[in-house]
């Protein structure tokens, strides 16, 4: 089996590169920035048509919350126009794809875990482009796995780094307290998105770790873990005002997993603490 990664050099396409190289009878073919455009329809279409892969798994986007409220044009071409030429372009050659989107389709006000089943609405610049992608990707290619996933985590900038890097420096840390949601590590997502497409299991699909805990539990975790003695202390979104309104409660349950191949995925504590180990 032939499958192309776009967005190849980021946290979840390394991670998924990583995976398949253990799996001998996979031809990889990865595509950073620098290789393909995915926002170029024409290059899309030539690149897909010259390696006719048999999956591309998009891990490609605009990912800067706060940059997309004003680079709106950019954020639309990177997270819609380019999962749409992707899926077309896999489309005529019969190849499926898969879609990686995010909790922020949800607007983060229900305080109860999301299914797959449950009303989206986005909020910000982002969300929305994220799900115009999802939307475009099922109208164009039947053979689509859209995964949502949250508070993603791997071999990149993440949180997890940016708060390990701060404790150098600070001896007390601020924290907020009420956003939650579930730290994800891309071993974990990456391994749902390999069993899906193993699967052939189509369809939309939640994927995050399990439980749920605030960026300042989540910190105070990760400093317990590593023996910092940085102290963190809770504050509120309000405290630190930012461009993209970020979800208050956007929990998924992976619900979609549990009914058909069976939910994977660990507890975040456990992933968090090989992680780090």
């Amino acid at each position: 089996m032939k499958v192309l990664i776009t967005g190849a050099n980021g946290q979840l396409g390394r991670e998924i590169a990583k995976q398949y190289k253990e799996i001998k009878e996979i031809d990889l073919i990865l595509a950073g920035r620098s290789d393909l455009d995915i926002t170029k329809v024409n290059e899309v279409y030539s690149f897909v048509n010259k390696n006719k892969p048999d999956v591309i798994i998009n891990c490609a986007a605009f990912t800067a919350v706060d940059k997309c409220e004003t680079e709106i044009d950019m954020a639309y071409k990177i997270n819609t126009i380019g999962p749409k030429n992707l899926a077309i372009a896999a489309n005529e050659i019969g190849a499926e794809i898969v879609q990686v989107s995010t909790d922020y389709v949800f607007d983060g006000n229900m305080h109860q875990s999301l299914t797959e089943f449950d009303e989206v609405n986005p909020q910000t610049v982002y969300g929305k482009t994220k799900l115009e992608g999802e939307k475009l990707v099922r109208s164009f290619n039947p053979k689509h796995y859209i995964v949502r996933t949250a508070w993603l985590y791997g071999d990149g900038n993440n949180f997890v780094k940016t708060m390990l890097n701060l404790s150098e420096t600070h001896k007390t840390l601020k924290v907020v307290n009420d956003q939650t949601g579930t730290p994800t590590s891309t071993v974990d997502l990456a391994r749902v998105i390999i069993k899906l497409v193993e699967d052939k299991n189509y369809g939309l699909f939640h994927c995050t770790c399990k439980g749920q805990c605030t960026w300042y539990e989540f910190t105070k975790e990760i400093f317990r873990i590593k023996g910092i003695d940085t102290e963190v202390l809770p504050c509120t979104t309000d405290q630190f005002p930012r461009p993209a309104k970020r979800p208050e409660y956007s929990v998924l349950r992976n619900y979609m997993l549990e009914l058909t191949t069976g939910d994977i995925t660990r507890t975040w504590q456990e992933a968090i603490s090989e992680y780090l180990k």
